[in-house]
C-alpha cells in the first residue's frame, strides 16, 4: 500500500517505518527532524522509502503527498504535557490545527489511523477503570487537543483512533522523558528516583507492540475502520511504585523514595481495559519485565539531553 507517515523519524515512527518497508509498502515520511535525529538511516537505501524534509503545517506540501496516499498515519506531534506547555503555540498548531486541516482534505476512500492518548481519561471512574466508552476528562493542553482531534477524526468513515498507553522501549529516536524509559535510565545512571503520586496507576505498552497494532489496523479495515481502541499491555496496569519494584528486581542497587514534590498535569490514575483490540487479535509480545531488561541493557548508549522530548 501507499502509506504516508508524518513524524516518521520520531520515537514510534522510526520503529514503524522500517517495519512497513519490510512488508513491501511504499512509505512516504514527512518530518522536520527537529531533534536532528538520524533514526531512519538504516532505511535510506530502500527504494520504497520517500523521505521528505518538511513541516506538517506546510499545506501545499501536505496536499501533494496526501493525494497520493491510501493510508495516513499522523505521528507528527509535540508529545506530552510538559513539552506542550513549554511551547503551546507550536503544540496547538501541530497537534490540533494541522490535523483538523488534514481531516478536511481526506477523500472517503482514504484511511487514517491515528494515535491519540488514554491520558484523557484522567482518574477514571470510582474504581479507576476505563474502557473506550468511559467519559473523558482531559486536563492538560496535550490531552485536550487530542480529545478535540479525536472527535473530528471519528467523523471520517475510515478513521481509527488508538488511545495509546504510555509507550516504552528502545527506539532509534530515543525518548527518555517517557516514564518507564526515564525511571530505567535514572536507575542505571543515578541509582535512585524520587516518586510523586506513587500510588497512581497507568497502563504501558512496548513500542514494538504499538507497531503491531498499526499493522492490525492496516490489514483489517473492516474491523478497525470507524473505531476507537485502547492500546496497552493489560498485565502492565501498575502504579509508579510497582514499576519501581519491577526495575529494582533487575537493578538491585536502585533506590526509590516517595515524596510530594510534584503533580501529574493529567492526574493519570486508571486501570485501562484493552479487551476490545485484544478480541481482534492484538496480542502484545513484549512483557514489562522483558522491556525493562532491554532498557537496562540498551540505555547505556544514550546521553540524556539529546533524547528527551522537552
Amino acid at each position: 500500500m501507499k502509506i504516508l507517515v508524518t513524524g516518521g523519524a520520531g520515537y514510534i515512527g522510526s520503529v514503524l517505518v522500517p517495519n512497513l518497508l519490510s512488508q513491501g509498502h511504499e512509505v512516504t515520511v514527512i518530518d522536520n527532524f527537529m531533534y536532528k535525529q538520524t533514526s531512519l538511516a538504516s532505511s535510506i537505501r530502500n527504494e520504497n522509502l520517500n523521505l521528505i524534509f518538511g513541516d506538517v503545517r506546510d499545506e501545499a506540501l501536505m496536499k501533494k503527498h496526501l493525494s497520493q496516499s491510501e493510508v495516513i498515519i499522523p505521528l507528527a506531534a509535540i508529545v506530552g504535557a510538559p513539552a506542550c506547555d513549554s511551547d503551546p503555540v507550536a503544540a496547538q498548531s501541530i497537534n490540533k490545527d494541522s490535523i483538523l486541516w488534514l481531516l478536511k482534505q481526506l477523500s472517503p476512500n482514504q484511511r487514517i489511523i491515528m494515535p491519540t492518548t488514554n491520558s484523557a481519561y484522567g482518574s477514571g471512574d470510582k474504581n479507576n477503570y476505563c474502557d473506550e466508552s468511559s467519559p473523558l476528562n482531559p486536563l492538560s493542553l496535550y490531552a485536550r487537543d487530542k480529545v478535540t482531534v479525536e472527535k473530528e477524526l471519528m467523523k471520517h468513515e475510515g478513521a481509527t483512533s488508538f488511545r495509546l498507553a504510555t509507550v516504552f522501549g528502545i527506539s532509534p529516536r530515543m525518548r527518555l522523558d517517557l516514564l518507564v524509559n526515564n525511571f530505567s535510565y535514572r536507575a542505571i545512571t543515578d541509582g535512585f528516583v524520587i516518586v510523586f503520586e506513587g500510588h497512581f496507576k497507568r497502563n504501558y505498552i512496548h513500542v514494538l507492540d504499538v507497531v503491531q497494532a498499526f499493522n492490525l489496523a492496516i490489514n483489517n479495515e473492516k474491523d478497525f475502520g470507524g473505531e476507537i481502541f485502547n492500546v496497552g499491555l493489560s498485565e502492565a496496569n501498575i502504579s509508579k511504585i510497582e514499576l519501581c519494584r519491577e526495575i529494582q528486581s533487575i537493578v538491585p542497587n536502585f533506590t526509590y523514595l516517595e515524596a510530594a514534590l510534584g503533580k501529574d498535569p493529567d492526574q493519570r490514575n486508571y486501570v485501562v481495559s484493552n479487551k476490545k483490540i485484544e478480541n481482534l487479535g492484538f496480542d502484545p509480545t513484549i512483557s514489562l519485565k522483558s522491556g525493562l531488561m532491554e532498557l537496562v541493557k540498551g540505555l547505556e548508549m544514550f546521553n540524556h539531553k539529546p533524547f528527551t522530548n522537552i
